[in-house]
């Protein structure tokens, strides 16, 4: 599964389960330093709670990873959590559900479906995006090839990221490095080789899933 990471920085849901409450954060933590540092923050806004259960995983090798059950039953809730996070590849995310006990008891099942189904609906409401290798190149053409390289790039994913318009005309876009033999053959076809191109070095781009 490609790896992925939290759309909006940070989201908040909240449900009520036989009586209990459990409130539901999420945040992008690019460090374990951050991840520990939204942690104390949401149990010092929650001090009243019974509980504060949380799970992060942080870097794109998913080196480390923590869960905590803050006083639930040992496995009930920080590694449903976690096993979200894994579920849907996540990494630099940290989760923490806070629970205002409600006087009924959920039993172990009960505990571990709500706080996993806690921690899966903070990360649909979040959204998530993926890092997707992209080359950033310079292309300028001839205005007589235009319309038709225009009308191309509209039937591919590609970025136009700036147009430039001179004597001639450069885009700066983003290609896929996967897609970028086939663009460049496109280019040339379009263009009869007319085409001016500068490459850069890949870098990381933001694709949402």
């Amino acid at each position: 599964m490609e790896q992925q990471y939290l759309n909006r920085l940070n989201t908040e849901t909240e449900t009520t389960i036989s009586k209990s409450r459990f409130i539901t954060y999420i945040r992008r933590t690019p460090t374990e330093e951050a991840a520990k540092s939204f942690i104390s923050e949401i149990k010092a806004r929650h001090k009243g709670a019974n509980h504060n259960c949380s799970a992060y995983i942080i870097g794109e090798s998913a080196l480390i990873q923590r869960a905590d059950d803050d006083g639930e039953p040992t496995g009930t809730a920080g590694v449903p959590i976690l096993e979200v996070l894994k579920q849907e590849g996540m990494y630099d995310t940290t989760i923490v559900v806070t629970r205002y006990f409600g006087g009924i008891k959920l039993g172990g099942g009960g505990l571990i479906r709500a706080y996993s189904g806690a921690a899966s609906s903070a990360v649909k409401a979040s959204g998530k995006v993926i890092k997707i290798p992209v080359i950033p190149m310079e292309v300028t053409v001839d205005y007589t090839h235009t319309s038709r390289f225009e009308h191309y790039l509209g039937e591919t994913d590609i970025e136009i990221r700036d147009t430039r318009y001179t004597d001639k005309v450069t885009y700066l876009l983003h290609v896929k490095e996967e897609d970028r033999e086939d663009f460049i053959g496109r280019l040339t076809e379009i263009t009869k080789n007319t085409h001016e191109l500068d490459e850069h070095d890949v870098i990381q781009a933001e694709g949402a899933v």
